[in-house]
């Protein structure tokens, strides 16, 4: 069975729509600062590394093993960042929610809360997901309590995770959520 691993979402703070190579130029000012990548594998202010990851992503979308988005902020019509729900196991029925930065101005306003219950909603209800999980860096205390924060349940710490850009081994704690759990999330309880 064949799904849309381009579709558009939205709700009234949010539009995702699917990352193109035309975004690059409105995505590398974003991608400019550096404290999108403190805990990240990849520098993606350095030249010629936003290209390399926009083209990384897509081949992944179209080997139907990711969905990558450009993140649009309803408020101000502009571009926000990008996100994905890569890692996609239709034998398993699981994906991985992340590989999201978004612009400063962006950062707390809730339009992270809005874009990952619109993936998420996708994931379970339309692509048949049985588990999304998120991870981020141990040391990362604001994006650990904003997964918790969507009813992610902690799962443990992979220790020394991932090597980053600067050579810091991070160890990356785990959360998910089952589609069991989907209908009692906080996300729900909010207004999106």
């Amino acid at each position: 069975m064949k799904f849309n691993l381009s579709p558009t979402l939205q709700n009234a703070k949010v539009i995702l729509r699917p990352l193109q190579p035309s975004d690059e130029a409105e995505l590398q000012p974003i991608a400019n600062d550096k404290a999108c990548w403190m805990y990240s594998p990849t520098d993606l202010s350095q030249p010629g590394e936003l290209r390399k990851y926009i083209t990384e992503a897509i081949a992944e979308r179209e080997a139907g093993t990711c969905m990558v988005f450009t993140i649009i902020d309803v408020a101000t019509n502009c571009i926000a960042g990008t996100t994905r729900l890569a890692e996609i196991s239709w034998q398993h029925e699981h994906a991985h929610l992340g590989w999201t930065w978004i612009a400063p101005e962006f950062r707390g306003t809730g339009l992270n809360k809005a874009m990952k219950f619109e993936i998420l909603r996708y994931g379970f209800e339309v692509l048949g997901l049985n588990r999304i999980q998120l991870r981020a860096d141990e040391r990362n205390i604001r994006s650990c309590k904003a997964i918790a924060g969507l009813g992610a349940k902690y799962e443990g710490t992979v220790r020394q995770h991932l090597k980053l850009y600067d050579g810091f081994l991070r160890s990356s704690a785990y959360y998910s959520i089952l589609k069991s759990e989907w209908a009692d999330s906080p996300l729900w309880m909010t207004s999106i």
